[in-house]
């Protein structure tokens, strides 16, 4: 649908009325090849923000799908990298794709869990993830930060980019509404459900919920991505700390 290499609409739709997990199975084959996968011109935007607050230990990619996150990690991170994501079918194509790693051998390895029960303590000193937080009711986010909390190391960052909501004006506030309702409406009809939402994400409840679960957290703009009419920038890197007590 999106390129000769991408998946078809039919594809697209057996996805979408499978299980979350099972549609990632299905789609990691093709994943690199939708919009769906993270640019790397964000990729770049955060590796670039955060390489003057490193150099890191041990790096965690949370939801790390097919390892496009290794792009950040890898430079940054001395120790090690470990992706963690639920689905099989999405890990198998990391290990594909980032076979090559410039990172010495056996020091990538790809974990899959549930990231709502992570299964880490204290092994990370820099966590990051992209475009994954869709898949998250808001119920869900203070289990979820509270166990990247627990993964990382006392004094160990965890870090997103956000964008900013599109104003009511813009088309793509109401395509992103439309997306949302229909998701719901398809949630009350099918089973099992597919949690996928773009709208249940806004910054400022995501910072409460960080500094619920423990961490001290902010955010910085990633100037690269311009500033809206208001002056407030299109996107920003959340950066949330683990304290160094315990």
């Amino acid at each position: 649908m999106f390129s000769p290499q991408g998946p078809s609409l039919r594809e697209l739709a057996v996805q979408a009325l499978s299980s979350v997990e099972h549609g990632y199975d299905l789609l990691a084959p093709k994943f690199d090849h939708t919009p769906f996968r993270t640019p790397d011109r964000v990729l770049d935007a955060v590796a670039e923000t955060l390489a003057p607050l490193g150099p890191f230990g041990d790096g965690l990619d949370v939801c790390c799908g097919t390892g496009a996150g290794l792009r950040v990690l890898e430079p940054l991170c001395r120790s090690g990298v470990t992706g963690v994501d639920f689905s099989g079918g999405m890990l198998e194509a990391a290990r594909k794709e980032t076979a090559g790693s410039a990172l010495p051998s056996g020091d990538v390895h790809w974990v899959q869990a549930d990231v709502r029960a992570m299964p880490f303590t204290a092994a990370f000193d820099l966590a990051v993830s992209f475009g994954a937080f869709g898949h998250f009711l808001p119920s869900e986010r203070p289990g979820l930060f509270a166990g990247v909390r627990r993964s990382l190391r006392p004094g160990g960052l965890f870090a997103f980019p956000i964008g900013a909501p599109p104003p009511v004006t813009s088309p793509w506030h109401w395509m992103l509404a439309g997306f949302d309702a229909g998701m719901r409406v398809r949630n009350l009809l099918w089973r099992p459900p597919f949690v996928m939402y773009y709208r249940t994400f806004p910054l400022a409840a995501v910072l409460r919920d960080l500094r619920r679960a423990g961490f001290d957290a902010g955010s910085v703009p990633l100037e690269g991505f311009g500033r809206r009419a208001d002056g407030s920038p299109r996107c920003r890197l959340v950066l949330a700390r683990r304290p160094d007590s315990l």
